[in-house]
């Protein structure tokens, strides 16, 4: 017998305001990405910010590294904020983050939200006075700040105290669960000590970045039981193309689903000249297929066998899918709602019609052996059937047009085949 099914209630956590988005709560889950130039560079990381806000990035990091990067964040502001660019900035800190936010206030005021790891933000005294200075900064602007503690550089004195202790019980942990614990303690640890200095909760939003999916599920669901601090979803170094991508979504896919998790990042190593915004597609994928959010017009096609040797379902598909992209920046202003448009491009009879039924418009054409001929659904019902070289075209311009029909402004506001 058949159930219902579907993701866990959403975990209660308090909201944190990033600039315009807000992290936490009730709010979707958020996406972000962050830049690979060099932040001193204002030309290069202004045109990449740029790029990822296009592409649907709703936070952008960037470095902040030494001097020069940090009295280039308010030109970088400046120069984003004049072409209409308002994306929120949050400044990614390590080992010298409290001198740099405190000798360049433009900077500390510029960013949205600062990340410091409590890891590397200095040792023993050290660590407590830099924690201090920079949490103090973000009190005063009234800034977010991430506490994200990384398995590349946990604190080595608390996972030290937690092996010896460890040691000293009669049934020990493994190294690994060890590990893990460590994560979490630092990062709670961490958030209790940034509200003692004086940042309120809904300032505060924790990681626990790890490489292993394994890892990731546990330390996060450990995390989300044990307070209610907004969480920030991330598989680091998760790798390059298709390795990154289904580690990243398996891991954060089993806890979004399991009601963990407010924003994510999809950390894909690009390849070698590859677009960055790749990793914002990948992440603003995995929550729509998981129908928490709608982002573009989903496009089904079908893989294609022996009935489907022509290619022409399958560059129909390929054309549709990146018009769609290329024009969601313009469409989102001028087709409010066009972002849950479902489009099917199939490839014989097979499942070609029902599919393309199911769909807002859908297309079958025609397989290997079939008539020439290639019927079109738009909501369901069967509308005109295209034959001839131009079939590819002209349900494109039938696409657009049930696009403007349905989305547009005005009297025109309903499906194209009524």
């Amino acid at each position: 017998m058949l159930s219902s099914f579907g993701p866990a209630p959403r975990r209660r956590s308090v909201p944190v305001a990033v600039g315009k988005v807000t992290i936490g709560g009730s709010a979707p889950v958020v996406v972000q990405s962050m830049t690979n130039t060099d932040t001193a560079d204002v030309d290069a990381t202004v045109a990449q910010v740029m790029a990822l806000a296009r592409a649907g990035s709703e936070l952008v990091r960037i470095t902040v590294d030494r001097d020069e990067s940090a009295a280039a964040v308010p030109r970088i502001r400046e120069r984003l904020d004049r072409v209409g660019v308002d994306v929120p900035l949050i400044g990614d800190f390590h080992f010298i983050g409290h001198r740099l936010l405190a000798e360049f206030p433009g900077c500390a005021e510029a960013l949205a939200k600062y990340r410091i790891n409590p890891g590397n933000v200095g040792v023993r005294a050290k660590r407590d006075r830099h924690f201090s200075d920079i949490v103090e900064i973000a009190a005063r602007h009234g800034k977010a700040v991430r506490i994200g503690v990384n398995w590349g550089s946990l604190d080595q004195e608390l996972a030290t105290r937690l092996m010896d202790e460890n040691k000293a019980k009669g049934s020990p942990m493994t190294a690994q669960e060890v590990m893990r614990e460590a994560m979490v303690q630092s990062a709670l640890l961490s958030a209790a000590r940034a509200e003692e200095i004086g940042l309120p909760r809904d300032r505060i939003v924790l990681s626990a970045k790890v490489s292993q999916v394994q890892d990731l599920i546990a330390v996060y669901g450990e995390l989300a039981s044990r307070g209610d601090y907004a969480l920030h979803l991330g598989l680091t170094e998760a790798g390059m193309g298709s390795k990154g991508i289904v580690a990243s979504s398996a891991s954060m896919g089993y806890l979004l689903q399991n009601g963990i998790g407010d924003t994510i990042r999809v950390s894909l190593t690009p390849e070698p000249g590859g677009d960055r915004t790749r990793e914002v597609m990948v992440a603003q994928e995995l929550l729509q297929v998981m129908g928490f959010r709608s982002f573009v017009p989903i496009v089904a096609a079908c893989p294609g066998c022996g009935r489907t040797t022509s290619t022409v379902f399958q560059e129909l598909a390929k054309t549709i899918q990146d018009q769609i992209r290329d024009a969601m920046p313009e469409w989102r202003q001028r087709y409010p709602g066009v972002e849950a448009l479902q489009v099917a491009v199939m490839g014989c009879i097979v499942n070609g019609p029902g599919e393309s039924k199911h769909a807002d418009i859908g297309i079958s054409l025609p397989g290997t052996g079939e008539n020439p001929a290639a019927p079109v659904f738009i909501d369901g019902q069967k509308a005109a059937t295209l034959r001839g070289p131009t079939i590819a075209r002209d349900f494109q311009a039938l696409v657009l047009d049930y696009i403007e029909q349905r989305f547009g402004d005005g009297a025109n506001r309903k499906p194209a085949a009524e």
